[in-house]
This record gives C-alpha cells, structure tokens and sequence, in this order.
C-alpha cells in the first residue's frame, strides 16, 4: 500500500512538475538570502527561509522531492500556483522573518509539517534584569496551560517570539544577537558559569552601575530586532550614538558605533554552515558543480580558478580567480588545498552539490582530507588527462559519473580554459 501511495505521488508530481519548471525559469529569483512563500492564489501555503533563495526554490523541482521531502510538501507544491520572495540583509535576519511569517499567517502546510510543540521560541522573561530564554514548544505549553499570564518556572514571560522550525538555526542565531547585544540566560546565572561568561563577554557586568543601568535598553533592543524591525533599532542607535557625543561621552558614544557596524554588516557564517548541514538534502541530485584547476609555468606566478555549472550552463558571473602564493616551485596539491581554503572561508557563497578536479589520486585525496577536516560533505570526481591533456578517465561515484558526465567535463574544460586565460593576462601584466 505504501509503495503505492508513494509510485502516486511521483507520477502525480513528475508530470506537473516539468510544467512548473518552465514557469519557475522565468522568475527572476535572487541568489540572496530572505523568506520564500508557496501561493495558491492570495493563500499563503508554506513559508520557508534560504541562504540562497534561488538554489532553496530550485530543490522543490528535483524529481527527488519525495524522497527528501515527502508527499506532504510534495502535496504543498504541486497546489502551489506562484512563489514569491521576499530578501533580507542576512540569513539571521531571514531566520527571524520566517518565524514572524509563520506566526502572522499559519500557513497550513508549515503548520500541518510541525505541531506548535516540536517547535522552537525566544522567552524574555520578566524580571529587574530579564534573561532570554531558548523553549521547546512542548515546555512553554507545560507551563502556561491554563494560565491567564504566561509562567516559566515560576517566572513571568514579558515576551515571546517564534515559532521557529530549527532549534539548532535558533541557538546560532541567539549567539550571533549575543555578541551584540550581551543578555542573561540560564546558564550565566549559575554560580560556577556567571563570572566566566562576564569575561568573555557575552553576559553584561551588573556590578557596573552604567551597564546595570543600560540593560533593559539592551533587553529592548533584542526585542525590537525579533520584532523584525532592525532599521527602526539602527536609527534609535544612532540618534542614541549622537546624543552620547554631544555630551562628550565618547566611550559609550564609541560602544554604541560598534553595535551599529555588526548590525549593518552582520557576521552570521556561523548560521549559512548551520543551514547548509541541517538543510541540504541527502539526494544525488546535482544541480550545481564546481570545478577548480591550476595554472603556472615551471612553478612560476601560478594561479588558481573556481568555475561555476548550474543546471548545464556556465555561470560565468560566479567565477572566481586565485593568486597562490608561498610557493618556488610547483606544488599543484598544496595550490588546490590553498584554493579550498580560501574558498571555503566564503561560506555566503552557494555550496556545490559536487566538485570537480583536475588531476588523479593525489588531488582526489587533498580534497576528501580537507572536506574531512572540516566536516563537509559534497561528491567529488577527478578528471585524469593524458599525455596532450585530454580526459582519459574520470574518478569517482560511478552513478553521479554515469548520469553526468557530459556535465563533468563541461565544468573541467571551462576550469581549463578560465585557469589559462588568467595566467596568460598576469603574465602580460609582468611583462
């Protein structure tokens, strides 16, 4: 019966998804963070957060879905007439939209997806020094059941903010708005833990008669940014900054200039790596491929690329260039790991659902040690050349080898001619 059910849905979906694709190729969807919704008309169906919105609307297309999604949101895509989209500054700020969208609108597929108790919410609670709190859905209703004022532990909530579907997203998310915006929690209030998170500075100092002071303002700020309302919180800083210097009180005026900069350019690698291991489906679908080769002369001025494949088409605008350095002679293992480094350290740039090298065992090996190291998770193939530098062999999964090889060796020949290319300019600009 199962099995039924399931061969249903595929045919079901199949057949009106290579309909939809050609509607969806004609959005212009950004590959920028915000929140995507699934319409049926004016209905709000299912709300859903991206690092990269294009790539997260893209995977509701895969003949794969089922498998990595199952007939409920297969169900909420195939009803789907439209997707809009709406961008944000940062995927924390996209985090926070997601959770007020949900609350604001319900939509059934979100709410049908989780019961509001395996969800996730912020709880400030309170008190004379208010702590922010993360709750499991199941133990805010233990709490309030029955209450006419929530209750936490026989605290008071002041307020609450989610649902939020990730609890992991949410406790990244609550460490990036901490180092802005120092808080109590649970565990800085213990004895043994409270002077420790003081010195590093992620619990405000009390015993400072101006931090003391200045506390319910940060607790407001935290409030008003769950709120989603972080261009009215820059503004107060700002006029808060001004008056601060207009009275000469340009340490504080200073304290307050350095929350408007983290606001503004918001650091939250942290929660795009939290996204890209919680979210990314386990599937053999590849949709993006990135290739990377190596250029010199003897050793000499050797350069790096980074070629970008999506769906059998070059995007060149998402091609990247590498001086390598620290190196007399050629050394085209240590250039590629220096290439993966550098790279990696851009994890706002979309991930790659397989990786393409050119070379044999040995680069094979630096890539697996690397991605090993650091517990990532994406295919990798070798391309080997012979002796004119033609493919002769390719190393990897036989089945992604299989269904994409035409892919494959586009991205390797491109990695070839753009790793060329960059050389022969840098040599013409030293000579």
């Amino acid at each position: 019966m199962a099995l039924l059910f399931c061969l249903f849905y595929t045919i079901m979906y199949t057949t009106i998804c290579q309909m939809k694709i050609k509607d969806l190729q004609k959005l212009d969807i950004p590959k920028n963070p915000g929140v995507y919704f699934f319409m049926d008309g004016s209905d709000i169906l299912y709300v859903g957060k991206a690092t990269d919105l294009r790539s997260r609307v893209r995977s509701y297309f895969g003949a794969d879905l089922i498998e990595a999604r199952g007939p409920h949101i297969v169900d909420m895509v195939v009803k789907a007439k439209t997707i809009k989209w709406q961008e944000t500054d940062s995927v924390l700020e996209a985090l926070i939209l997601e959770a007020n969208e949900i609350k604001k609108n319900q939509p059934y597929y979100n709410t049908k997806e989780k019961d509001n108790k395996s969800y996730n919410y912020v709880v400030v609670t309170k008190e004379d020094f208010p702590k922010v709190l993360l709750i499991r859905g199941r133990e805010l209703e233990k709490h309030r059941a029955g209450a006419k004022v929530a209750v936490l532990n026989g605290v008071k909530i002041d307020s609450m903010f989610g649902p939020f579907p990730s609890g992991g997203s949410l406790r990244v998310a609550l460490q990036i708005i901490r180092k802005i915006f120092p808080f109590r929690d649970k565990r800085s209030v213990q004895k043994d833990k409270a002077e420790f998170y003081k010195q590093i500075g992620l619990t405000p100092d009390l015993s400072d008669s101006v931090i003391k002071k200045g506390y319910k303002e940060n607790i407001e700020h935290i409030k008003k940014f769950f709120k989603g309302n972080k261009k009215t919180l820059v503004k107060d800083l700002e006029k808060r900054m001004m008056e601060h210097a207009k009275r000469e009180e340009f340490e504080r005026a200073n304290d307050i200039k350095k929350k408007i900069f983290a606001l503004k350019h918001i650091n939250d690698a942290s929660l795009i790596k939290e996204d890209f291991l919680a979210k990314k489906p386990k599937t053999s679908k590849i949709n993006r491929i990135e290739a990377y080769d190596v250029a010199h002369l003897s050793g000499k001025n050797m350069v790096g690329v980074m070629v970008v494949v999506e769906d059998s088409s070059p995007e060149k605008n998402e091609y990247k260039k590498f001086n390598i350095n620290g190196f007399d002679k050629a050394n085209d293992t240590g250039a590629l790991k220096q290439i993966l480094e550098r790279r990696f350290a851009h994890p706002e740039w979309t991930y790659p659902d397989l990786i393409v090298i050119d070379g044999g065992k040995a680069q094979k090996n630096v890539v697996h040690k690397f991605f090993k190291k650091y517990g990532l998770s994406i295919a990798v193939v070798s391309v080997v050349k012979d002796e004119k530098h033609k493919p002769k062999a390719i190393m990897g999964s036989k089945d992604i080898i299989k269904s994409h090889e035409k892919d494959i060796l586009l991205a390797n020949h491109e990695s070839h001619r753009f790793a060329i290319s960059f050389y022969r300019k840098k040599q013409r600009k030293l000579t």
